[in-house]
């Protein structure tokens, strides 16, 4: 198809005189700054597009980003942007929910760089770090001393430290440790005007000798003295007395009875107030003898009203959850296992305990379990002794809210935050709910009730119209309502993100004005000039400015090859998908492999979503489906399908990458070497008829000449074709044939058909081989197409839709269609077999034929668990990696219980992608990160395995990979080791 470019927005500028400087007004402060940097700066507008957006309902676009590689960094920018006069934004992971994280400001991003633990002070129980170390990182390095750091907010394992003091961060175990101001010790911090000193608590000595210098940080500690001597009463009587008051300024910190605590008044300041360069915080002992207990209720108000009843047993945690989170999981099929381990209820609370023995652990909770069921509120009490189902549990808690941000039902609003955080006095929490869902339903909206129980926070994803001026103007009225409401409850209107632009408005209602004024004054000490992220917390913009998607905002209609069928409104509605919660930014888990080792945004799932969303939205990014810094961002994607499952909102970046390369390229001239990699699977059969000659020429001088031409490194040699394919063999061996299969075994047995993919068919048909034996000995007869097919999947890759919708609708016409009735098809080859159930219902949503294809298609060990199969010996020792379209797919867990049965000892190394992924680790430009990923996990598991530890694993990449420098090890692929148990 020809794409249309994507039409410019009013409001762009197409006179920049720079490429390089989105707004080129700055190109001498770009100057300058690059010139003084040891880390890196980004003004390009694909730069500033990455952070034009952060998990809030707002978007600004910043002036540029900046990637401080030292605190010498971070210095020299606070310092130049004072000389030319720019308002600076410190940010840290980007999930900030009320708007916080947005600015029209220099974006100083330390996550990339900053991020060491520079000391454990196992004695004291501190640590010192830098603003951009990620808490689980902290975590896990305090964990080695049986330490950890306690606030553990949704985002831990990709929030900074940094992050966490500006939002004064809490988590599920705040019951536990307090909020992120009860741990922090001390900072050393710069002001906007470039002073830099270390603030802590404060005795009354140092405050007298502090208060009798001439330099600034006296001018500054005299004037926050004056602030506590003038407020002090009214800081007492109008903050609440509750746990989770995050809202406002900390100056009830400032109090006698808190010791002047200078660093604790700057935690959840937002950034409006000073740089933090390091920080100095609190550790505790780790719990180390846990048990999550569930409770089920009637609704969620019965389970509210159960939470003073819970406290007396001094829970590390309490988390409420509701049917609607629930239910809307089920409605989108999502969680269904996790689900599953819930105990019967319309309400949950999760319930953590903990002892300081394994026999204290089991007294306190059968001593629990015993009270609950005697508790007329309480239906149902599931102790969670499995750490696999505990884990699985809390994953509903934490992503369920997320995974269910995107409304089912195209006219109406999605869910969204903006209120989404307000806290109350525990004791009132179920008289609180009642009246906070009676507002939600005047009003006509829905929600989810989940959050904190055990501290009185409560969570709600909201369906506000924000992209209407009349329901913008309802939510504005619902929002002094509610804002009232918290207050007559004595509550806070942030209990744990922070106030931002979303709720800074209403503070008043919950301060009064004299306090607001203290609140200026605490600002206008630290930041004279107003440019520590204006416009947010105090003298902020209104609720209803900068919306991401407001009343002028239109859905642009994107015409694509591809469907998008999940998405009413296609392309564009899909580029909406992300949220902005960065769990593609963990380090953990599978998602996303590229940013993993790059801590690149622009190479991270969230990055690539952002980008596509400004494209199309045409104001920052002007020149469409040709930007070539989004190319490159996908040229740099693995496609390993992980965001599809492991993001909560199944944001797709593979199959965004297969349309934008295919617009990219749809009216400009190619690279000459993406056509012989994107047409392999075709190439093959004419490449195996001379496999002798080509192997050859893949050595010596014709093979570097060969990897000049297709863009490979020199440092990894190509694989061997074999003498003779897969299907050649099957023709002269097969027991009989007819004008569509090539069959093995008696005609009497069950029928499968065997999918002799491209790869396995001509680089290793031993493996198609081990599965004829091992469906025959399983007593069946096997078919195989005397055709050549291919899915087409490195197609994709490249973004050649056209061909691989062709190839798809030849194997619907001539495949598909002389299947035997009701015949399984297996598929060794985890990228082929993702292609029958992704790409293809994406390419055919409405063909009935596609999706009977797509529901007969299954690996070997998914077929064969449906058949009793006796094996007839074990190996010892094996180490198990899966392909990423395995994992993502949901398609791995047959083929580890068959490797569970083959092995005494079975191991899987939590790896990621391997890093091959097709060509991704052949070629020159991506080899290097292919590599990087290798040697996170997986090459260290293998080079600790033992001798005789079997390498298993089921792609073809992955085998490649596995294989490179590990001659002496054996690789298998799960359907040689099952015919040798057999």
């Amino acid at each position: 198809m020809m794409y249309d470019p994507i039409p410019d927005s009013p409001s762009c500028n197409n006179n920049m005189t720079n490429p390089a400087i989105y707004h080129a007004e700055l190109i001498n402060f770009h100057t300058e700054l690059t010139q003084m940097l040891d880390g890196e700066c980004d003004f390009s507008a694909t730069g500033v597009a990455l952070y034009t957006s952060d998990a809030s309902n707002y978007r600004q676009i910043p002036l540029g980003v900046v990637y401080p590689k030292s605190v010498d960094d971070l210095v020299n920018t606070i310092t130049l942007c004072q000389t030319f006069g720019l308002p600076v934004l410190m940010r840290g992971g980007g999930t900030s929910q009320n708007g916080q994280g947005v600015n029209e400001a220099v974006v100083v991003d330390c996550s990339r760089y900053l991020t060491r633990v520079s000391e454990i002070d196992v004695e004291n129980q501190t640590a010192l770090v830098d603003p951009g170390v990620i808490c689980d990182e902290l975590k896990q390095q305090a964990e080695v001393y049986g330490l950890t750091f306690g606030p553990d907010p949704g985002t831990h394992s990709r929030c900074t430290l940094g992050g966490m003091i500006g939002n004064n961060s809490c988590g599920p175990h705040s019951m536990l440790a307090g909020k992120t101001v009860e741990n922090v010790i001390e900072l050393e911090i710069l002001t906007s005007d470039g002073a830099r000193f270390w603030v802590g608590p404060t005795t009354g000595v140092e405050l007298e000798n502090i208060i009798t210098g001439h330099d600034r940080r006296a001018i500054i500690y005299r004037e926050l003295l004056s602030i506590r001597d003038d407020y002090q009463e009214l800081i007492r009587q109008r903050y609440p007395d509750i746990k989770r008051r995050v809202s406002g300024y900390n100056l009830d910190q400032l109090l006698p009875e808190n010791n002047f605590n200078v660093a604790r008044a700057l935690v959840g300041t937002e950034g409006t107030c000073v740089t933090i360069l390091q920080a100095r915080v609190k550790l505790i002992q780790n719990p180390v003898h846990t048990r999550l207990i569930v409770l089920g209720f009637e609704d969620i108000f019965a389970a509210a009203d159960s939470v003073p009843e819970i406290l007396p047993f001094s829970p590390i945690a309490m988390e409420g959850l509701d049917w609607g989170i629930i239910g809307d999981l089920i409605d989108r099929n999502l969680k269904k296992v996790e689900i599953a381990l819930l105990p019967q209820g319309r309400a949950w609370l999760m319930v953590e305990l903990c002892a300081d023995s394994p026999e204290h652990l089991d007294h306190l909770c059968s001593k629990f379990e015993a009270t609950m069921q005697e508790s007329k509120r309480v239906k149902s009490v599931l102790q969670v002794k499995s750490s696999a189902h505990t884990a699985a549990i809390w994953s509903i808690r934490e992503q369920g809210a997320s995974a269910t941000a995107m409304g089912l039902n195209p006219g109406d609003p999605d869910p969204v935050v903006g209120w989404e955080d307000t806290a109350v006095d525990p004791q009132q929490l179920g008289d609180y709910l009642r009246e906070f869902s009676a507002l939600i339903q005047r009003y006509g909206y829905t929600s989810s009730l989940y959050g904190h129980f055990g501290d009185g926070c409560i969570h709600a994803r909201i369906t506000f119209d924000t992209r209407t001026a009349k329901g913008i103007s309802k939510w504005r009225k619902f929002s002094v309502e509610i804002a009232q409401l918290v207050v007559k409850f004595g509550g806070s209107l942030s209990g744990e993100h922070g106030d931002g632009q979303a709720k800074a408005e209403f503070l008043p209602i919950m301060f009064g004005p004299e306090l607001m004024n203290a609140f200026g004054r605490f600002k206008k000490i630290w930041d004279p000039e107003q440019r520590m992220n204006p416009g947010k917390l105090i003298d902020a913009y209104k609720m209803d400015e900068n919306l991401r998607y407001g009343a002028d905002y239109k859905l642009p209609l994107i015409p694509t090859v591809l469907h998008f069928k999940d998405d009413v409104g296609g392309f564009s509605r899909a580029t909406e998908r992300c949220i902005g919660m960065g769990k593609c930014r963990s380090q953990s888990g599978a998602m996303c492999p590229s940013y993993q080792v790059t801590q690149e945004e622009r190479y991270s799932t969230r990055g690539r979503a952002h980008l596509l969303h400004e494209m199309v939205r045409g104001e920052v990014i002007q020149d469409g489906w040709g930007n070539k810094d989004i190319a490159d961002s996908f040229e740099h994607c693995l496609s390993c399908k992980a965001c599809k499952t492991e993001c909560p909102t199944q944001v797709d970046i593979a199959t965004y990458k297969a349309e934008f390369m295919s617009a990219h390229y749809a009216n400009k001239r190619r690279p000459l070497h993406h056509y012989p990699l994107a047409y392999i699977g075709n190439l093959l059969p004419k490449l195996s008829r001379v496999s002798g000659v080509v192997n050859i020429l893949q050595s010596g001088f014709t093979g570097k000449l060969t990897k000049i031409f297709l863009g490979l490194s020199d440092e990894k040699g190509l694989p061997k074709l074999a003498d003779q394919s897969f299907t050649n063999w099957a023709k002269k061996h097969a027991d009989h044939q007819d004008h569509a299969f090539d069959w093995f075994g008696e005609k009497s047995q069950p029928t499968v058909v065997l999918w002799a993919d491209s790869v396995n068919n001509h680089y290793r048909p031993q493996l198609l081989k081990s599965a004829v034996n091992v469906l025959l000995k399983s007593g069946h007869q096997v078919a195989v197409a005397r055709q050549h097919f291919c899915c087409g999947r490195p197609l994709y890759e490249y973004g050649f839709l056209a061909q691989a919708l062709k190839q798809l609708a030849l194997i619907l016409e001539g495949f598909h269609s002389s299947l035997p009735a009701k015949c399984s098809v297996v598929v060794l080859e985890p990228s082929c077999l993702s292609v029958f159930k992704d790409e293809l219902l994406n390419a055919f949503p409405d063909d009935v034929r596609a999706l009977d294809l797509s529901n007969r298609s299954k690996t070997l060990a998914r077929y064969l668990s449906d058949e009793s199969i006796v094996l007839s010996k074990q190996l010892d020792s094996g180490m198990l990696h899966l392909h990423c379209h395995d994992k993502s797919l949901g398609m791995s867990s047959h083929e580890r219980e068959w490797m569970q049965r083959c092995f005494k000892d079975l191991k899987e190394p939590e790896s990621g992608c391997c890093g091959m992924a097709g060509t991704y680790g052949l070629k020159k430009k991506t080899r290097s990160i292919g590599q990087r990923l290798f040697e996170r996990r997986l090459k260290p598991a293998i080079n600790n395995a033992t001798d005789g530890t079997v390498l298993v694993t089921n792609g073809f990449s992955c085998f490649e990979q596995m294989s490179d420098g590990h001659a002496k090890r054996c690789v298998l692929h799960p359907v040689e080791v099952i015919e040798i148990c057999l």
